[in-house]
């Protein structure tokens, strides 16, 4: 029964996701892509002798937190190749050119048929799979197959399935991994609810290793020196219309600061938006041109002296950018899904500010209560406490201080992960 509803939910979703395609690109793009998927697929794998790692994550943001346990793992096992694989167009589109894997592709929709035809055609030595993204017949065949399955930077919540009445076929999924590594204590103690515990490792979140790793080899970002200056700076990272509303007046009305919004969609409908709101504005590729080819009498040039705001109209620079601030703002906390990644600002010792939506991400819940972050839930709040920042250098460098200590007190999952591996022999021949 438990599966029957389960074949029910694919069909229905696979059907609306093919209809709305017919008008929304990002469904269209998942179409797209799965398009002879498998003949994609046994093109790569041509004449392919080397055993193979397979690394499964649903988005982009999945990707950054499975990609130290990757990174290690092939400076470790140069011998196999890596298989890289992703749900999301998001996540495929920004990765599919990633020179950390010998091939990257959209996963097969979920099926007896295609799981099948997909783990025989790989016949990976090594699975990993991050953080959700559970897929039945992917993972019972993973099982069937007995083939090592790692579940990395596992998070749980009681209000998902697995602890439901209902939610026998997910308790199942979890049952074919080898070993769960989680992030918290209290994912471990919500597994035990459910009789899993054996094969359960907090070892904590491995997207701390990734910033350190991002901080520790940071590479400046042309122009922004120059555009920042000697002002106090406030970088506001994947923003969305509602963040960037409570952020536009105290930006228009404090045009010694300089502002860097990094929208996290980058649509040009969501430029303009952008652009409506922040009066002295101008665009980063406007700002240093694309071959930097400005003239003396360009109006562009001049603008970009005088602007107040740099809007980031390109992705990958995020991460960086963050290193520029005085002060830090991370969106997505005035939306339903909560806030942005609060991690790649705090590694560089910034205070972080962000909207209500934020007690399902234990680590904005955890910077919070060490004084490193900030939730405000009006444009009020935040210029108030922007201005107080700013003016007590004492508390700014405290939370600054405190961002930073909270990172580096977490780091050290990647390595625990590493280390199973190798005393389980797993990738050994």
């Amino acid at each position: 029964m438990h599966l029957f509803f389960y074949l029910l939910f694919l069909f229905v979703y696979h059907s609306a996701i093919r209809i709305a395609a017919r008008w929304n690109p990002k469904a269209k793009l998942w179409v797209r892509g799965r398009q002879n998927v498998f003949e994609k697929l046994e093109k790569s794998l041509a004449g392919n002798q080397a055993p193979v790692i397979w690394l499964h994550s649903s988005s982009l943001g999945e990707f950054e937190q499975g990609r130290p346990v990757l990174e290690k793992i092939r400076a470790n096992y140069p011998g196999y190749r890596i298989l890289l694989s992703f749900f999301s167009p998001s996540g495929y589109e920004a990765k599919k050119n990633y020179g950390g894997a010998d091939i990257v592709i959209y996963l097969p929709p979920d099926s007896k048929k295609n799981a099948r035809r997909f783990i025989e055609m790989v016949n990976p030595q090594l699975v990993l799979w991050v953080k959700y993204d559970y897929w039945y017949f992917y993972l019972a065949e993973l099982k069937q197959k007995k083939i090592p399955l790692l579940l990395v930077s596992g998070a749980f919540r009681k209000n998902q399935p697995f602890f439901k009445w209902y939610g026998r076929l997910h308790r199942y999924m979890l049952e074919c991994f080898q070993h769960l590594f989680v992030q918290t204590e209290n994912s471990y103690e919500l597994l035990k609810t459910i009789g899993i515990s054996q094969n359960v490792t907090v070892v904590g979140d491995t997207r701390f290793d990734r910033v350190l790793e991002i901080a520790e080899n940071f590479e400046p970002v042309a122009g922004i020196d120059s555009f920042c200056g000697s002002s106090p700076v406030i970088v506001a990272g994947s923003t969305w219309l509602e963040d960037e509303e409570e952020i536009d007046h105290y930006a228009n009305t404090n045009t010694h600061i300089k502002f860097i919004v990094a929208p996290h969609d980058i649509s040009e409908t969501r430029l303009k938006e952008a652009e409506a709101l922040f009066r002295n504005c101008i665009r980063y590729s406007k700002l240093i041109g694309e071959t930097n080819r400005y003239n003396e009498n360009d109006d562009n040039k001049k603008k970009g002296v005088s602007a107040n705001v740099l809007l980031i109209d390109n992705i990958g620079m995020l991460s960086r950018l963050y290193k520029y601030g005085t002060i830090t703002y991370v969106g997505g906390g005035f939306g339903n899904d909560g806030v942005h990644n609060v991690l790649e600002a705090a590694v560089y010792g910034k205070p972080v500010v962000f909207g209500p939506e934020f007690e399902k991400y234990v680590e904005a819940v955890e910077l919070v209560d060490q004084g490193g972050a900030f939730s405000i839930e009006s444009a009020v709040e935040l210029e108030k406490l922007l201005n107080d920042l700013l003016m007590n250098p004492q508390w700014l460098q405290e939370s600054s201080e405190a961002s930073r200590n909270y990172v580096l007190e977490k780091k050290g999952a990647t390595g625990k992960i590493l280390q199973y591996v190798q005393e389980k022999r797993l990738l050994t021949n």
